[in-house]
């Protein structure tokens, strides 16, 4: 049996009370919304973008002039790995010093069927100084430390060789006798995995293949050369004389075939239907917003392709001998100074935000605290002064490893530059341009929007990266 309060019609009383007032609801009917801009979460930082100079390239190309330099051959190798077996490419034994240059195919396959596989165990000996120098070793896994002796006997770090690197190579010097002895002990650190190549067999090879003996001739003739420190062929000076003796002739000889960099591009064809560009646009304007978030897209694309593209992004345009290992794994503030040490006016580190907690935890360890700078009003970390900014493009791999870039930056500093050029048709930003393609008959409107852009290192030790810096948090 219902009771009277069931029975009583629903006339919008609250509580048994009457509504004395408009509801939210309703009103809601009558309001206008507060609304933001379309949001993206896809927007960085970007601060190699913004840190980069960027010089105007006119023609497209950019072309680097630099003195001579006598190519010294210290690049790395690749192999070829199936299961357990490795195998060095060929082709790849033209990076050891005396055989840069080199290019018979059968010589060089011939060689690398001669290379043995070896393992070595954490705290084993591969080479001691002081011996001669009796075989190539290629570091197929692993990390094998340089030691060398200090003035007093005790032992000093002259470096890491990882995975891809060598030494050794002037064991396929025409003569044993030119070969020297090892200037080093090379001890593993870790268990590594590497290909052998001894003074025998490559002297079994060169015995069939004198093309081998007379390239590695012509290389030690070439290092003979006058040089500086950097391998350029050096300018004859005198100095500190008294009186008028006879002075030295000389002349700045340059690289006959200087590297060119042309314009890279990103594009995309942004799509609008007329209706939604006709009468959409209160308060915002469709084609402008949708050109807005298109153009973010290009830019991180652009920032991408600066690290990360294999023809100029900075990642792979460091040479190698500007490449170090981290000394222990994780980045400390060792790691930092050392890579800081080898070029003048460093000016910007660039790292994954993982590499820059890591380093924290590092400097936490050691009751060290790294500062802050302050750049176009934001603060950002520092070391030694110089800005250690975040750079989500930078890759952590799946052994949970990474890098740390460090750059010069300017033409007048012969550091790295951004390439671009301004003023082409229908620019819409710098270096970005936004061209009408027509309406197709569904009365889809398309635009072409195209960013040009590129970069170059000036001269070698404008770029540096610490390799292989571990990221991961140790347990515990």
């Amino acid at each position: 049996m219902s009771t009277a309060a069931e029975q009583q019609p629903d006339t919008g009383q609250e509580g048994g009370r009457a509504q004395l007032s408009l509801g939210v609801a309703a009103a809601r009917n009558l309001a206008t919304t507060t609304k933001t801009v379309p949001q993206m979460q896809g927007i960085s930082s970007r601060w190699v973008l913004r840190s980069l100079p960027w010089a105007e390239v006119r023609g497209g190309t950019y072309r680097v002039n630099r003195r001579l330099t006598y190519a010294v051959g210290d690049g790395r190798v690749a192999f070829v790995q199936e299961g357990a077996d490795v195998r060095v490419v060929p082709q790849e034994l033209a990076e050891l010093g005396l055989l840069r240059g080199f290019d018979e195919a059968d010589a060089l396959e011939a060689l690398a069927a001669r290379f043995t596989r070896r393992e070595y165990e954490p705290g084993q000996v591969i080479v001691e100084a002081g011996h001669p120098v009796d075989r190539v070793v290629l570091v197929a896994h692993g990390r094998v430390e340089r030691i060398g002796r200090g003035p007093y006997g005790e032992e000093t770090a002259l470096g890491v060789v990882a995975d891809g690197g060598f030494f050794g190579g002037r064991t396929l010097a025409p003569r044993a006798a030119d070969a020297g002895e090892w200037e080093f002990t090379a001890r593993a650190a870790t268990a590594t995995t590497a290909l052998v190549l001894s003074r025998q067999e490559y002297e079994a090879v060169a015995g069939r293949h004198e093309a081998l003996v007379e390239h590695a001739r012509r290389r030690l003739a070439e290092r003979d050369l006058p040089q500086t420190k950097h391998g350029e062929a050096a300018v004859d000076l005198a100095s500190g004389h008294s009186g008028e003796p006879l002075l030295p002739g000389t002349f700045v000889d340059y690289e006959l075939r200087p590297r060119e960099y042309e314009l890279s591009v990103a594009q995309t064809v942004l799509k609008v239907h007329s209706r939604v560009a006709d009468l959409y646009n209160d308060p915002m304007d469709q084609v402008e917003q949708q050109l807005r978030l298109t153009i973010e897209a290009l830019r991180e694309r652009q920032e991408y392709e600066l690290v990360n593209n294999r023809e100029f992004g900075l990642l792979h345009n460091a040479e190698y001998g500007q490449r170090i290992q981290t000394h222990s794994g994780p980045p400390t503030p060792d790691d930092l100074d050392e890579l800081l040490s080898m070029r003048r006016q460093t000016r910007f580190l660039f790292a994954h935000p993982r590499a820059i907690a890591a380093f924290g935890r590092e400097c936490n360890k050691r009751g060290l605290y790294f500062g802050h700078t302050d750049m176009g009003g934001h603060r950002v970390p520092a070391w030694r002064g110089v800005p250690l900014l975040p750079c989500g493009k930078i890759p952590v791999s799946a052994g949970q490893t990474s890098s740390i870039i460090a750059v010069r930056t300017g033409e007048e500093d012969e550091g790295v530059v951004g390439l671009r050029q301004t003023g082409i048709p229908d620019e819409y930003e710098p270096g970005l341009n936004v061209r009408f393609m027509g309406i197709n008959d569904q009365a889809v409107i398309s635009y072409l929007v195209s960013t040009y852009y590129s970069a170059a290192v000036l001269v070698p030790d404008a770029l540096g990266v610490l390799e292989n810096v571990e990221v991961s948090a140790a347990r515990g």
